[in-house]
């Protein structure tokens, strides 16, 4: 999904367009690993592109940093390898799983890491095992991840921001994993707020914000926004469509 979006911003702005990514770039899809590739190909062809951190990358750095399966402001307290959350797909997508489970018998089925804490020395086998595997450019490119974009009158998030507060005063957790209070915030914010972070049917457009999240980890399209002087503009196989 993520190539075709590319091929539909190169076919309406060229191999120079500027392209802003929201966020959350591993965990649910079957290739993590390739979507990361295909980043730093582009960032060694020189493309135009920005990257924001989102809170799967925050998870998964956290992992590789520490070890850390579970994060505090996961809502469910599900930990990073359930199902739900998406962390055995991305381990899936650098190394076999199969070999693992032989290799390791109580690491067969990681997801049931999901609901409970893991043993410390199984811990530190899987940690070694995905050392191995990881390349460090990956590693790199998770940990540099900046939190924003800043374009003049748009401020690109991943979840969104504090209402009220300044934009260069956010607090790095609500730029990655706000919801509620800013979803329902109709209030101008600075500037236009483009994020993804919470699922939605169809790019959702608000007075102050766009949400760009349609459920690409869910296995639903991937959305791509046009911002131009004629306007905001939701970008398909036919062409763009005004939003």
């Amino acid at each position: 999904m993520l190539e075709e979006a590319l091929a539909l911003v190169e076919k309406d702005g060229g191999p120079q367009a500027r392209v802003v990514f929201l966020g959350d770039y591993v965990d649910r899809g079957s290739d993590s690993k390739g979507v990361i590739d295909i980043f730093l190909n582009g960032r060694a062809e020189g493309r135009n592109w920005h990257f924001v951190k989102g809170n799967h990358d925050q998870v998964f750095q956290s992992f590789l940093e520490e070890g850390a399966l579970f994060n505090p402001q996961t809502r469910s307290g599900l930990g990073w390898l359930h199902d739900r959350i998406g962390g055995t797909a991305t381990l899936g997508s650098y190394l076999d799983l199969g070999e693992l489970g032989r290799e390791i018998p109580e690491l067969r089925w990681l997801s049931v890491y999901g609901d409970e804490p893991m043993d410390d020395a199984l811990l530190e086998e899987l940690f070694d095992w995905v050392h191995e595997v990881v390349p460090v450019s990956h590693f790199e490119f998770l940990r540099n991840l900046p939190l924003y974009h800043e374009e003049p009158g748009f401020f690109f998030v991943h979840a969104g921001i504090r209402p009220g507060l300044p934009l260069h005063m956010q607090d790095d957790n609500d730029l990655m994993w706000i919801r509620d209070e800013f979803l329902n915030s109709q209030r101008n914010h600075g500037a236009f707020v483009v994020h993804g972070h919470t699922p939605v049917d169809a790019p959702d457009l608000r007075i102050n914000r766009l949400n760009l999240d349609t459920g690409a980890g869910y296995g639903r399209p991937l959305s791509v926004a046009v911002f131009d002087r004629d306007g905001v503009f939701h970008l398909t196989a036919g062409g763009r469509q005004r939003l």
